[in-house]
């Protein structure tokens, strides 16, 4: 019997880490399923999920532990895998862009949890705005809209938060909500 461990993982961004990481997975005879990694600001993050044999877990965990100082390494289990929308519901994916300002991930997320809306991924990022000078904000967010969503009344709610804090909001995916 397999179990699955979540990894996080965080260190100072160099050649090798995937590397180091993946050697210790395979000497537990672990197997790499997903992940999610990335370099923000000289730092690697990112969280793997990976199965291993159910007697060989706690030795993955304790072989894990010498990467710090390479790699800072949490160890958590798994839950039961969910569709890639991130749980029950359907896909949508909401693009936003505006001038950079504090609180627009704080606004958004609001909505979307109002609604009951889950972010199963989201990607952030501020590039200068050589036209206008200073900086604008991108964000891509994928989020899973529970069954029984009044999809109007949330693209109403994004539509009405786009103009209070100026930013353009690209909202698909509700199109099949009404069939529901």
């Amino acid at each position: 019997m397999r179990t699955q461990l979540v990894l996080t993982v965080v260190g100072d961004d160099r050649s090798g880490l995937v590397q180091a990481l993946a050697d210790v997975v395979d000497q537990h005879g672990g197997n790499w399923e997903e992940s999610r990694l990335g370099e923000l600001a000289g730092t690697f993050a990112g969280v793997v999920v990976v199965s291993v044999p159910q007697e060989r877990a706690e030795d993955l965990r304790a072989a894990l532990e010498p990467l710090a100082g390479l790699l800072e390494v949490s160890v958590r289990p798994g839950g039961t895998p969910v569709d890639e929308g991130g749980g029950p519901g359907r896909p949508v994916l909401v693009e936003i862009m505006g001038n950079d300002q504090p609180g627009i991930v704080r606004s958004i997320s609001t909505v979307l949890a109002d609604h009951g809306l889950n972010v199963a991924e989201m990607e952030t990022r501020t590039v200068e705005a050589p036209m206008a000078g200073g900086q604008l904000f991108e964000a891509t967010v994928v989020a899973t809209v529970p069954e029984g969503t009044d999809a109007d009344a949330l693209q109403a709610d994004l539509e009405r938060l786009a103009g209070e804090i100026q930013v353009e909001v690209t909202f698909r995916g509700t199109e099949d909500l009404a069939d529901g």
